[in-house]
């Protein structure tokens, strides 16, 4: 189902654009593209692997508590949650995600990132432009939270983290093409394809119900049992999942 992340996160991508497209574009070193365009075109693509670092790295708690889940034998029960959970992120206005990170108790935390980012946005190095990326990856985001719904059912820690790398790897090449030409799509394509995301995410989620709900059916609904103690935490889980 790695594939299944790297779709959503292609697809989303367009949603990208519209929330996160100002902090693509207000990068700082913009006068390296003249006198290095080496230099600057290696500072944009640090600062996307930033956004992929941090989706990796919430990916892996994601599949933390997942894995424990697992343990106590509710796979196909996590499967279907992770799908009933991203119908219900789905109806969830995108303006509601700052408040679901306050209800979180994250405010404070969150506080510190944007004061961080705009320290970061006065130091042109490349560094600094990582960092900006790692650090708005943890800005509230819709689309990030429906991704991590379903890195939940994912194979394991490994498992999820590369759910969420290949989410991430997958907003790359309009996140990339956008801080490089400022102008990669017109207006009117980003609008259809963000209003597309949550068919694209409404169809994932039936497919983690489906799977969850192990109906026998090869590749798709197989039937999905507890981790044995003659196998790993992570090879049953994989040999189910990547199929």
């Amino acid at each position: 189902m790695l594939w299944a992340g790297f779709l959503f996160g292609l697809l989303g991508s367009f949603h990208c654009v519209g929330m996160c497209g100002a902090i693509a574009l207000a990068l700082p070193g913009g006068v390296d593209k003249a006198t290095s365009p080496w230099r600057y075109t290696g500072g944009r693509l640090l600062y996307n692997l930033g956004r992929v670092t941090t989706y990796a790295t919430l990916g892996a708690g994601a599949g933390l508590l997942g894995q424990g889940l697992r343990l106590a034998g509710a796979q196909q029960s996590l499967s279907i949650a992770s799908g009933v959970l991203i119908l219900v992120l789905v109806a969830v206005p995108e303006r509601h995600s700052s408040r679901l990170a306050g209800w979180l108790g994250l405010s404070r935390p969150l506080a510190w990132v944007k004061t961080t980012l705009g320290r970061l946005f006065q130091r042109p190095t490349l560094p600094a432009l990582y960092g900006t990326g790692v650090l708005n990856g943890l800005l509230p985001c819709g689309l990030v939270y429906l991704a991590l719904a379903g890195a939940l059912s994912a194979p394991g820690v490994a498992g999820a983290a590369a759910y969420m790398a290949c989410f991430g790897l997958g907003t790359l090449p309009l996140m990339f093409g956008l801080s490089l030409s400022g102008r990669l799509v017109p207006l009117l394509w980003r609008t259809r394809m963000r209003q597309a995301v949550p068919y694209a995410a409404s169809v994932i989620a039936v497919l983690f119900i489906v799977r969850g709900l192990g109906l026998g059916i090869p590749y798709l609904s197989p039937q999905l049992g507890p981790p044995t103690a003659k196998t790993s935490l992570n090879q049953p889980a994989t040999v189910h999942f990547c199929h």
